[in-house]
């Protein structure tokens, strides 16, 4: 027998939505409380002083303040807020 498709219908057609993952607010930004900071699937960023970790791993400021973005032990990356900016 013939293995022919019937013609006019595609079997590729399906893909997920965008989840818009990634940073959200850069290093020096003035934020408010309550602001997300970086949208991501596990803890590629590690969350640091004066922020949340949300159930998803998306990390919130939870003061107003600057953005501070660090690298800790084993050149992890950590973000952080400050009250004051903080130089480099």
């Amino acid at each position: 027998m013939a293995h022919k498709k019937g013609g006019g219908s595609s079997r590729n057609g399906r893909d997920s939505n965008s989840k818009r993952l990634g940073v959200k607010r850069y290093d020096g930004e003035l934020v408010t409380s309550g602001s997300i900071l970086v949208r991501q699937r596990g803890t590629r960023i590690k969350p640091g002083n004066n922020v949340g970790l949300g159930r998803d791993y998306t990390i919130f400021a939870t003061v107003d303040g600057y953005v501070k973005f660090e690298i800790v032990r084993d050149k992890r990356k950590q973000v952080s807020v400050y009250t004051e900016q903080v130089s480099a």
